[in-house]
């Protein structure tokens, strides 16, 4: 029986997936691969043995962004979800796509070559709750609410079908 409390999936809900160890390695990677992989400044990942990794919903797409990687997404909303180096032994799953990713903290950083160079500067910069002020790009409170209301986003949990009806 597969464990419930390593799970996670895509945005739309069209991929999820389950572990059944507690995934390890977890790190951020500044890799200039990572950061278009995940059009950002880093990606985040965990990993565990691949016969610990069950898909529980849908197929996943995969790109070889090198002979040496694949790298696996949700075909339907791209979602960033997998890693896999062909010559390892592990799968990464990105850590922004567990249901329970706050309890996956970072270790450590690969790629520091890449880092944005302000990178340490981030903390420093003025904060906001999402929707508690107009930040110039119209996120008002009643913005926000219209976004609640029409969320599509797949919950931090498994459900027996999704979309819901």
């Amino acid at each position: 029986m597969i464990s419930k409390s390593w799970t996670g999936g895509c945005q739309c809900g069209a991929v999820r997936y389950a572990l059944t160890e507690t995934p390890a390695n977890a790190c951020i990677c500044h890799c200039r691969m990572c950061q278009k992989q995940f059009g950002n400044f880093f990606g985040a990942f965990c990993d565990v043995a691949p016969d610990r990794f069950h898909l529980t919903r849908g197929e996943p797409g995969w790109f070889h962004s090198s002979d040496q990687a694949l790298r696996g997404f949700c075909r339907d909303c791209g979602t960033p979800l997998f890693y896999k180096f062909l010559s390892t032994q592990r799968i990464a799953v990105t850590i922004g796509s567990l249901d329970r990713h706050s309890d996956m903290k970072p270790e450590f950083q690969y790629g520091i070559e890449s880092r944005e160079p302000w990178f340490a500067e981030l903390p420093l910069l003025r904060e906001l709750i999402t929707g508690d002020s107009d930040n110039s790009v119209g996120d008002t409170p009643e913005r926000m609410e219209m976004i609640r209301r029409s969320n599509r986003q797949h919950p931090d949990h498994d459900t027996d079908e999704w979309p819901p009806h």
